[in-house]
């Protein structure tokens, strides 16, 4: 890993070339081309520890928090971060086709209405209590519901049965 104190942070340079890829010049001019982002901890603290890792594989540069990026290099992070971490939000379970699994959701999520087959109450991960819950479906997509007491009636209703 390499240290990145706040001041290499605001000597680093990040930009994104002509091939769509970030390619990041730290302070003292090392260039790495095509970096990716990682989160280190993607659900529990999505805006701390996030690695830019060089196209051979090793770290270039770590970023405590993403607060401590400037706007424009945060920007293109969190670009590059929303096409890779496709994870949609439920916002309300419209009806399930048992309460035994495997059961069949409809759900409208914030990318649309979609089905989802849940093999096993196994795959509703309980992240922080009852209420930050994600979810694995069938066919590997995640779904994230952020606080479940937000969700109608009906929908808690019907997640309930499988908690």
């Amino acid at each position: 890993m390499t240290d990145a104190s706040q001041s290499n942070l605001v000597g680093m340079q990040l930009l994104r070339n002509a091939h769509g890829r970030l390619v990041l010049t730290l302070a003292n001019g090392t260039v790495f081309e095509a970096v990716t982002p990682v989160r280190a901890f993607p659900i529990d603290a999505p805006l701390e520890g996030l690695s830019l890792i060089a196209a051979d594989g090793k770290e270039a540069l770590w970023v405590p928090r993403m607060v401590d990026l400037q706007p424009e290099h945060r920007q293109l992070i969190e670009q590059d971060l929303a096409v890779r971490e496709f994870v949609p939000t439920i916002e309300e379970i419209l009806k399930v086709s048992s309460f035994s699994t495997p059961s069949t959701w409809d759900l409208r999520t914030d990318r649309g209405t979609t089905q989802m087959v849940l093999k096993g109450e196994e795959d509703i991960r309980k992240l922080a209590g009852r209420t930050k819950l994600q979810i694995t479906g069938q066919d590997g997509v995640q779904y994230r519901i952020p606080d479940s007491n937000k969700l109608d009636r009906h929908s808690r209703k019907l997640l309930e049965r499988f908690l």
